[in-house]
């Protein structure tokens, strides 16, 4: 799933020589790699994805522990957002972007010399700390570089970036030498290549000349807070929201075991492309749907997700996988399409001084989403079945968006009450001439 980089913030003893050194015809180039290397991160959050399966067999690990080893990357991106995901307001993108593909780089290598569950563990806290560091300065400085279409790259990024590594790491493993290394390996020399880049690039955002220890303590410290006026849509949204962060966190946790189990497809190659339909499909949603108003792009996307919820629960029970992949891509679609939905009916109710704290609360609530129900799923594996925990966990989610889409409709189905007309009051007669 795809985050928002912070709001962009101007200071009075900003250093002069950032944006301003930035002619139009430069940011072309600049946007170009803050884009790939932003692609890169998300690429590598999603490559062990068809690579867990092969972890388990090797070291014979549960679904549970596999379903934590996913988890703790959300809960570390999610520790990394709340804290440092600002600091690019004040240091400036470059040294923050620089400082994550150094993160990232250790923690590529950890996956590359993994030989455990625990190497894994550490490997996937680092990641996920990196990416989240990363993305909210990336994210920023793509808007800073291309203020029409950066908020759409951004959200577009994101979903293929996924597909991407997911894909592409399912190919080298079933169609490569070295299946638990080489993917690793080409995303350090990806990292390598960034980094370099990176330091050639010139700062998009003005820094303050002077930076107080004391500030950037204060900008460490979480805040979460929801404004009054923004609490009726997030209550209104939230079974949504939930619905598409938990059906995220699954596909990119345990749904190549259940492609296994389902309908015998063993390949790693196959987990990578339901990840990556899902992804694909979900982009697909933000650039057909993103020029709708705020209800209809939640309404459709909700609609079209409960669709593609009940197609693949029916793909798994008819041991079909082209039908599961068809459900996949009618949900990513519908994934897609809520999760733009919920952000486009969140974000207007709160004052540019009330986002910050407001968007804090939507990361907590989308990644705990993204990773307690996958551990819950995990944990029940053991004692009730992959396909027996697939069926309740999708009809969890289905029973969530129908949730949001009855709220979404039923204001518009049900007419609101009549009030009794009013009588409207007699004239008065004339008065007779007076004599």
């Amino acid at each position: 799933m795809s985050t928002l980089p912070p709001e962009r913030s101007r200071s009075s003893d900003a250093a002069p020589d950032a944006d301003a050194s930035l002619e139009p015809r430069s940011t072309r180039p600049i946007a170009v790699l803050v884009a790939a290397t932003l692609l890169t991160f998300v690429a590598g959050a999603s490559a062990p994805t068809p690579l867990y399966r092969v972890y388990q067999e090797a070291w014979g690990f549960s679904p549970a522990v596999l379903t934590l080893v996913y988890a703790v990357y959300a809960f570390a991106l999610l520790l990394a957002l709340l804290t440092v995901g600002t600091m690019s307001d004040r240091i400036g993108r470059r040294p923050v972007i620089l400082a994550a593909l150094l993160i990232q780089a250790v923690a590529v290598s950890l996956f590359m010399v993994a030989d455990d569950t625990a190497v894994l563990f550490a490997a996937r806290i680092v990641q996920g700390f990196a990416t989240g560091a990363a993305t909210g300065a990336l994210g920023a400085a793509l808007l800073d570089v291309e203020p029409t279409h950066g908020a759409l790259v951004n959200s577009l990024v994101l979903p293929l970036g996924m597909g991407v590594g997911a894909l592409g790491a399912g190919a080298l493993v079933d169609y490569a030498p070295w299946p638990m290394r080489l993917v690793y390996m080409l995303l350090m020399a990806a990292l390598a290549i960034e980094a370099v880049l990176v330091l050639r690039m010139p700062e998009t955002h003005a820094s303050p000349a002077r930076i107080e220890l004391a500030d950037l303590s204060r900008r460490l410290r979480p805040r979460l807070s929801a404004p009054p006026q923004a609490r009726a849509v997030l209550r209104a949204v939230t079974p949504v929201n939930v619905a598409t962060w938990a059906l995220g966190g699954f596909y990119l946790s345990l749904m190549p075991s259940l492609l296994r189990d389902a309908t015998g497809a063993t390949a790693a190659l196959t987990g990578g492309i339901a990840v990556a339909v899902l992804t694909v499909a979900g982009a697909a949603g933000i650039l057909v749907l993103r020029g709708r108003s705020a209800g209809v792009i939640l309404t459709v996307g909700a609609s079209v997700l409960a669709v593609g919820l009940a197609v693949v629960l029916s793909g798994v029970h008819a041991h079909r996988l082209w039908i599961l992949l068809v459900g996949t891509a009618v949900a990513g679609f519908g994934w897609g399409g809520a999760f733009l939905g919920v952000l486009r009916n969140l974000l207007p109710t709160a004052a540019p001084a009330e986002r910050a704290g407001l968007m804090s609360t939507y990361f907590v609530q989308s990644y705990l989403a993204m990773s307690l129900p996958a551990i819950a799923a995990g944990l029940a594996v053991r004692s009730r079945g992959l396909v027996p925990t697939a069926d309740v966990y999708g009809s969890a989610l289905l029973a969530l968006t129908l949730v949001t889409l009855a709220g979404a409709l039923l204001p518009r189905l049900v007419p609101a009450p009549l009030s009794a007309p009013r009588t409207p009051p007699r004239p008065r007669p004339p008065e007779p001439p007076s004599e």
